[in-house]
């Protein structure tokens, strides 16, 4: 792996962002540094060593990075969550509530072979709605959840300590309040 990086730095801020009183926390130039990408692969491995999973699955959108990036180091295969309409063929669905409303992902019903066990990847983790619904999903088909990898994790919407609470491991690399 390489030398420890201190992804803070990288991770760009832009306060008032989309809207004034909010302060953004910009992953895209930790995407576009391959040591930090090669670096968060890495960080990744080590909670989770591949022989504890069998695919990696990555949260749209840019959570299909992380989990590429952490299915390439060790050699497997990634399987997408993605909005509603978006995948082809027999889906399976599951809506949740956000903060205005409610949402829906799907996956491709066989994406995930009964006992496979799956490391559920995305960039960032707040209230954990999205993470819920896609260990839901998961297990709809017959896998379990091996972990959540999350680069960011915003501790103060509590969304990795509801993970904990359901009984998954959770591994955040940055953690903001």
């Amino acid at each position: 792996m390489a030398p420890r990086l201190n992804l803070d730095r990288i991770i760009t801020k832009h306060p008032d962002f989309p809207k004034p009183g909010i302060l953004f926390r910009d992953i895209n130039p930790v995407f576009r540094n391959a040591d930090a990408l090669k670096y968060v692969a890495g960080a990744f491995s080590k909670t989770f060593p591949k022989s504890k999973f069998d695919s990696v699955a990555g949260i749209e959108s840019r959570g299909f990075i992380v989990a590429t990036a952490l299915a390439m180091k060790a050699g497997k295969g990634v399987v997408m969550i993605r909005k509603a309409g978006k995948l082809p063929g027999n889906t399976i669905k599951k809506s949740y509530d956000i903060e205005y409303g409610s949402a829906t992902m799907e996956v491709q019903n066989g994406a995930v072979k009964k006992g496979g066990r799956i490391l559920v990847a995305d960039d960032l983790i707040a209230t954990g709605g999205t993470a819920v619904a896609a260990a839901q999903l998961v297990e709809e088909l017959g896998g379990k959840v091996a972990g959540f990898a999350f680069v960011i994790e915003l501790a103060g919407l509590k969304g990795a300590d509801r993970l904990r609470d359901m009984g998954y491991k959770v591994e955040s690399l940055v953690v903001y309040d």
